[in-house]
């Protein structure tokens, strides 16, 4: 799992770490002296102290027992208060410090020889573990990372039950010898002394000083339990954990009598069972790190239950195996005992069960420590002391019983029953963690699914709304196997009514929530308010486009009412599954990867003042953001585009037709990808060491195939705009030192361009298409099929481009305002934007785009090529845009369902189509101008389709905003896409709005000049001038308001070229009008209007302008009648040739 543990070195690095290892060295040597005193004073009273002073040796054993759990009970709930509230530090130094005092008393005791002495000091060393256990446990969180929370807990429980067994053996050693007791006791005045130390060497560990105490000890203990109920993993982590007590408790109690009484061996024996069961736990605490790869979870917890059970009931068989060998036999030796295999058995039974003990123990400890309240934390570990007491008190009580009734070995197997009861119940309390970790298991085995992002989810705090695009009905399922931890999901009521749903409220924590009940969200924002994460699919049902689909505030709502945060999760792959709904849309499979990225966390503010429904559309508005924003970084950016070609063959099939051109042949993606090869095998060898080669060719499938086939071979397409002249050709030919011409016969005839061809062929190679596709051989055919077999290693012979970053595309603009220019645009750049448009705009694979934009443009090439090509859509190329009859018959025979234009040429459409033509349609999407009112109203009436307008430039590959069925605002060019930076320059003269500068991934490398060729001007810092006076409101929708370039100034004041131009199409709405400013010697410039309508004068332009309340600044005061306006090859109007004209017939 990608990020768990990346930066995770040896387990046992953390013991380098200035704040674990005096951490690790206090509680160590507590652990230590603990032991040391009470199995030294047990020893101490039964064989000496007893017999000396004759008195009942079990009685003062069981009451030292009980003194030393009694604090446990009693000061738990005032140790964890003040763990939470002070400082952990300082606390843990006051408690060493009575530690201190606790063990030279102990000292004292022993050289005195006084049982009751020694009952006082079990007392005060319990009473020391009592406070220091909420400080020990509860500062882990404060002094590790997340990911270091398993290997601490593993060092800590590694730490504590060696030092257990090695302080019981010293006490137990020494106390029986004179000279031994002294050593005794002044070895744990030394070792409390050094842990003293230790605590001063511990980082500073801050609380809440808010919190205000309570010193009634019962009510304060209930409160305890009460703050560990608070989460159910947390209260049944203190429940498991208590049992492991009560069962290592049990068994450690019983093995020297099992030994003497079952084995009939020594107590060397039994010694070299304690030291293998430490040594066992020892071994499975550490493993847990290992597995888990510092995940705090309990995956593993059910399984070390079920062998711990697996294992004890063997001990039982073994030991009956080991007595029968042993018949006869009394006090046998290590030696003796271990000379059989049935010895061993015995042994590794006992090893096996504290080894899957310690790996049910630590993941236990962990969860308690990061899933608990920050701010009850010392509490809910006090809490788990007092469970642990309480039970392992049982089991001394349980232990006592039974034993009078039943042997050591039959203890032993009631145990492993016991263990198999609670096996079942752990296995079923945490039913979703062992779900989960059979469901991972299975997930990755079948989908190979890939977890990325997981520091997001860390991020993201302890409550958060986990909010996820809705694929498949095995989204819910992924995600409750990959979280980290358990989470609440949110299902509908209806669907939670369904059969196939019940079960899932057995594996999972599932909310029904009623969506048309307003107070239902009061349930999740409880559940989040509690410290929990809670997963939400906003979409509210299964994509069945494959894209987002309409997404409810709900989430966004609940986030801001329980001031969480909200995670976006992108599930991808498991839409091409048959769990999902795109069934004849999308090619399944059973099998396909699955990816699930987390995104970075995001805060829910609203601004002041919003309520009712305009805040719930401002919260759905920012989700809808997020989401989209989330399906945009997730997306494959960072790949070349002949990368993603041989991508969307992997996804759709090789047979998958993909794109027609109006010689009514479909191309499937295998034929493109194996021409693609041909052809650019054919270039390459034509264009030795060439980087740049110029294409001169309609929208075709042969256009696409040279497109593709020059990345194949390294070389970079430079589309020349075959509307501009031979002239502007040849400087763009200049500004990208291509030598080398691509076209086609056929083309140059039919569009009358011999002459411009001529001009243009000067000093540079002509290929024509005919001539190399009449001389491919068989050589040529079978290295198409190598290629089309073997892709990549293809890709690779040929030298293509593997940095996305690299040059892709070299576009022109239109030399309206002098010498085009050439815009190069990287791989990544045009990958961008095409996923910034697919993110906003659900194309679906049910879906025909109808392309008549050429792919010189850049409008033509992203949005009508490359966005669906790439992402499987049928695709049909016409070769021009003009065809104003033609283009309608065409929708209506190939069904397109997309269709791309501009306002010019939508408007000539809207004229002579048939009003069913365009039946099928289901989006209209206009840039490269200004959609005007009366081309709205046309398409509304005529076709019943609404135009979504949207805004782009050549150099940001091309757009920059667009207007979506979701998102649509009349007047506007819609909103910004996903990751697209702004910034509104003032402008002189202008009050409203500014300059737009744009920053993002899909802004081109540079510009290429003519008079500089080859050479990519950058553009600086990244922020791209677009030249645009833009407005942008509230909601985040974006107004042009004019070109810097189109605004004159008249009198001193600034007038909007544009805004004149409009008020003149609702003046005179049935002609076609254009406006320039030409010098004026009076008022510094003038206006000049272009119209098509013979019947307009200047005196009518006055008359209707002040009709619409226009200033006196905004009426031109000389009028051109044309036949037609002039129109550059992308459909704007061509303003160089409207401003030359106005100089030459106007004077100053």
């Amino acid at each position: 799992m990608s990020g768990e543990t990346d930066q995770t070195q040896s387990q046992f690095a953390i013991l380098k770490s200035p704040s674990f290892l005096p951490l690790f060295v206090t509680q160590a040597i507590s652990a230590f002296n603990d032991n040391a005193v009470r199995n030294g004073i047990a020893i101490l009273i039964t064989y000496d102290l007893a017999v000396r002073f004759n008195f009942d040796a079990a009685l003062f054993v069981q009451a030292g027992l009980a003194l030393f759990m009694l604090p446990y009970f009693l000061f738990s709930a005032i140790a964890g208060q003040l763990a939470d509230k002070y400082d952990k530090a300082k606390v843990a130094r006051w408690v060493k410090l009575f530690d201190l005092a606790a063990m030279v008393f102990g000292g004292l005791s022993l050289y005195l020889e006084n049982p009751y002495m020694h009952l006082t000091v079990l007392f005060l060393a319990g009473t020391t573990a009592a406070f220091f256990g909420p400080i020990k446990y509860g500062v882990l969180p404060q002094y590790l990372k997340r990911e270091e929370l398993i290997a601490g807990n593993a060092l800590i429980e590694l730490g504590t039950f060696v030092t257990i067994l090695l302080g019981t053996l010293f006490g137990g050693f020494l106390v029986l010898h004179g000279v031994g007791r002294d050593i005794l006791a002044i070895s744990i005045i030394v070792l409390a002394v050094i842990a003293y130390g230790c605590a001063f060497l511990m980082p500073s560990a801050p609380g809440d000083l808010s919190i205000k105490f309570d010193w009634n000890i019962p009510r304060a203990t209930l409160k305890l339990l009460s703050y560990a109920r608070e989460r159910e993993d947390v209260f049944w982590s203190v429940i498991g954990a208590s049992w492991f007590w009560f069962l290592g408790a049990a068994i450690m109690a019983q093995l020297p009598v099992f030994t003497r009484d079952v084995l009939l061996a020594n107590d060397a024996v039994a010694n070299a069972f304690i030291g293998l069961f430490t040594v066992g736990i020892g071994a499975g605490s550490l493993l847990t790190n290992a597995l888990l790869k510092g995940e705090v979870s309990p995956r593993y917890v059910p399984i070390a239950s079920i062998m711990m059970t697996v294992f004890l009931l063997d001990l039982y068989f073994a030991a009956g195996a080991a007595h029968a060998v042993m018949a006869g036999q009394t006090d046998a030796g290590v030696t003796t005992f271990f000379s059989h295999g049935q010895g061993w058995r015995v042994g590794i039974d006992l090893f096996f069960v504290a080894f899957f003990g310690g790996l049910y123990a630590v993941p236990l400890n962990a969860i308690m420590q990061h899933r608990s309240n920050p701010s009850r934390r010392s509490r809910v570990i006090a809490a788990n002391n007092v469970m642990n007491a309480i039970f392992m008190i049982a089991s001394a009580l349980a232990g006592a019983v039974l034993l009078k009734f039943m042997s050591a070995q039959a203890f032993f197997l009631l145990l492993g029953l016991a263990n198999a009861v609670a096996s079942i119940f752990v296995a079923r309390l945490l039913t979703q963690e062992l779900a989960a970790s059979i469901a991972r298991f299975l997930f990755r085995l079948f989908y190979r699914v890939e977890v990325k992002g997981l520091e997001n989810y860390k991020a993201a705090g302890r409550k958060a709304v986990i909010v996820a695009n809705h694929t498949s009905f095995l989204d819910g399922p992924l995600l409750s196997a990959f979280l980290p931890e358990r989470a609440s999901f949110a299902i509908n009521t209806h669907v939670a009514e369904s059969w196939w749903a019940k079960p899932s409220f057995i594996l999972f924590k599932m909310i029904a929530i009623d969506p048309s009940n307003p107070m239902a969200l009061r349930v999740l924002v409880d559940e989040l308010k509690k410290g929990r994460k809670v997963v939400i699919f906003p979409e509210g049902r299964l994509t069945v486009t494959g894209a987002l689909m309409k997404v409810y505030e709900g989430p966004g709502a609940i986030a801001q009412m329980a001031k969480a945060r909200v995670l976006p999760v992108r599930i991808d792959g498991a839409l091409y599954t048959p769990f999902s709904r795109m069934r004849g849309k999308l090619r399944l499979r059973w099998f396909p990867k699955i990816t699930i990225t987390f995104l970075p966390p995001v805060k829910f503010d609203a601004p002041d003042g919003l309520k009712g429904a305009q805040l719930r559309q401002h919260q759905a508005d920012r989700l809808y953001d997020v989401m989209t924003d989330m399906v945009f970084r997730t997306s494959a950016i960072d790949r070349t585009l002949f990368q993603s070609l041989l991508d969307a063959r992997h996804t759709h099939g090789g047979g998958h037709k993909v794109v027609e051109d109006i010689a009514r042949n479909p191309t499937s993606l295998d034929k493109l990808v194996m021409g693609s090869f041909i052809l650019g095998r054919r270039m390459a060898e034509m264009t030795p060491g060439q980087a740049n080669v110029a294409v001169l060719l309609p929208n075709s499938i042969g256009c696409l195939l040279t497109l593709f086939g020059l990345h194949a071979f390294g070389r970079v397409p430079a589309m020349l705009n075959f509307s501009t002249g031979a002239v502007n050709m040849a400087a763009a030919c200049k500004a990208a030192q291509a030598t080398t011409i691509v076209t086609s016969r056929r083309f140059i005839e039919a569009g009358g361009m011999e002459a411009d061809l001529a001009l243009l062929a000067e000093g540079r190679k002509v290929i024509f298409l005919e001539e190399l596709r009449e001389g491919l051989v068989l050589k040529d055919k079978l290295y198409g099929l190598f290629a089309r077999v073997f892709s990549k290693t293809a890709l690779r012979m040929g030298g293509a481009s593997k940095d996305p970053n690299a040059p892709a595309i070299i576009l022109f603009t239109s030399g309206s305002e002098g010498l085009p220019k050439g815009v190069v645009l990287s791989h990544r750049n045009l990958q961008a934007n095409r996923y910034q448009a697919a993110a906003r705009i659900a194309f679906t694979a049910s879906d025909v785009v109808f392309n008549a934009l050429p792919m010189f443009h850049a409008f033509g090439l992203t949005g009508g090529a490359l966005l669906p090509v790439l992402a499987g859509v049928r695709t049909f190329l016409y070769p021009s845009p003009l065809h104003y009859k033609v283009v309608p018959e065409l929708c209506y025979e190939t069904n397109a369902t997309v269709l791309f234009g501009t306002d010019t040429f939508l408007m000539g459409y809207a004229r002579s189509a048939h009003p069913y033509d365009f039946f099928n349609v289901r989006l209209v999407v206009a840039g490269a101008e200004r959609v005007k009112p009366e081309t709205r109203e046309a398409w509304m009436e005529k076709f019943g389709l609404r135009i979504l307008e949207g805004y782009g430039a050549t150099e940001c590959a091309p757009v920059v905003a667009v207007n979506t069925p979701m998102h649509f605002r009349t007047g506007t060019v819609g909103r910004l896409l996903d990751q697209i930076q702004y910034k509104l320059e003032p402008v002189p003269g202008i009050e409203e709005g500014g300059r737009l500068y744009v920053k993002g991934p899909n802004i081109m490398l540079g510009y290429l000049r003519a008079e500089n060729p080859g050479v990519i001007e950058a553009p600086g810092d990244g922020w791209y001038d677009t030249g645009d006076i833009v407005k942008i409101d509230g909601d985040g929708f974006v107004t042009i308001l004019g070109r810097a370039k189109r605004f004159a100034k008249i009198a001193g004041e600034m007038v909007s070229l544009g805004l004149v131009e409009q008020r003149l199409a609702e003046a005179f709405p049935e002609a076609q009008h254009a406006v320039v400013a030409v010098p004026d010697l009076k008022k510094g410039e003038q206006l000049v209007l272009f119209t098509t309508d013979a019947a307009i004068d200047a005196k009518a332009v006055q008359e209707k302008l002040k009709q619409a309340n226009a200033t006196s600044l905004m009426v031109p005061r000389n009028v051109i009648n044309v036949t037609e306006l002039p129109l550059l090859g992308s459909g704007k109007t061509d303003y160089q040739t409207l401003n030359r004209m106005a100089h030459e017939q106007v004077k100053p």
